[in-house]
């Protein structure tokens, strides 16, 4: 079943079901959230407004993807690559996400490269590289009339 306490997450929920797809069994819990500690860093390779280039723990991260679905609501995650290194404790997924920008009702897709750290079955860090260009052309297009 289900925790509630994501339900707030639903819009991103394409994202964590990937993310949670290629980390198989080399980590431990049902969802994204259940697999970052309080000690977990998430790093960002890039400039968005009002997403922070590191988050540190789950609260914190918790709360960024917060913001993150109040502002896009995802419909689908896919191609999905993944590759195994040094054993499975580093894992790089390149992936792709598509939705729509609320507040303008604008498309949004975009490509991402994430390399993640896994220790003690947890994600211990995370660096993610995206299409800034396709972010930033999403994020500042006008409203559909």
């Amino acid at each position: 079943m289900p925790n509630p306490e994501y339900a707030a997450y639903q819009p991103a929920a394409p994202y964590f079901d990937l993310v949670r797809e290629a980390l198989g069994d080399l980590v431990d819990g049902e969802h994204f959230f259940d697999v970052i500690t309080g000690e977990t860093v998430y790093e960002v390779r890039y400039d968005v407004p009002g997403w922070p280039r590191i988050i540190t723990g789950r609260v914190d991260l918790m709360a960024a993807f917060r913001g993150y679905v109040d502002g896009i609501a995802l419909r689908s995650a896919d191609k999905l690559v993944v590759h195994k290194t040094d054993d499975g404790t580093v894992v790089v997924i390149e992936y792709e996400v598509h939705g729509t920008i609320l507040a303008t009702g604008v498309k949004y897709d975009n490509r991402f490269c994430s390399i993640v750290r896994i220790e003690n079955r947890k994600i211990a860090h995370w660096r993610d590289y995206m299409d800034s260009l396709a972010a930033w052309n999403a994020l500042t297009a006008q409203a559909r009339g």
